[in-house]
């Protein structure tokens, strides 16, 4: 199963440093069946996008926590045992949890298949976004539209090898 976690750039050179994701539990997204009722879409390519942006609004969450962390999004792509990756039952219940997986142990860096990462252009986007997030969650309309524009920039994508000079 493909999942993705959600980090920031210290948080990657964590993992690096220790050659995995963890310690676990670990919270990422994957194509959970609340993710496919969620979007009404049977396009696997489409279902993982969706995912995939669920872990980045989720990096975007990290980012506000840690006013410290540089402003880009990371989400690592990683490859996990089916039974690996469990879904709470009740979580499509709750629009932001949809396609939220637990994993129970730390994952090693090598099952991951890719790093997806902001441009560097998108620094202040993002940056302006996490600052908003926290009005934008109490329903204001203008830090929505902030937090929006850090969605507006597509994550890139870097294989494994290239983790050195993303957190370099």
């Amino acid at each position: 199963m493909r999942v993705y976690v959600p980090l920031t750039l210290p948080g990657l050179a964590q993992a690096q440093e220790a050659g995995e994701l963890g310690p676990g539990p670990l919270t990422a997204y994957a194509v959970t069946p609340g993710l496919r009722e969620w979007y009404v879409s049977d396009d696997i390519e489409e279902l993982e996008y969706a995912a995939l942006n669920r872990a980045a609004a989720a990096s975007l969450r990290m980012l506000a926590a840690d006013p410290s962390a540089a402003r880009r999004r990371v989400v690592v792509a990683v490859d996990v045992p089916d039974g690996a990756a469990v879904a709470d039952p009740d979580g499509a219940l709750d629009p932001s949890s949809v396609g939220e997986v637990r994993i129970a142990r730390a994952v090693p860096l090598a099952k991951a298949a890719a790093v997806h990462a902001d441009a560097d252009d998108a620094e202040a986007d993002v940056s302006a976004a996490a600052e908003a997030l926290g009005a934008a969650d109490h329903g204001d309309d203008d830090a929505q539209f902030v937090v929006d524009g850090a969605e507006d920039h597509e994550l890139l994508w870097f294989g494994v090898q290239e983790i050195p000079g993303l957190i370099g």
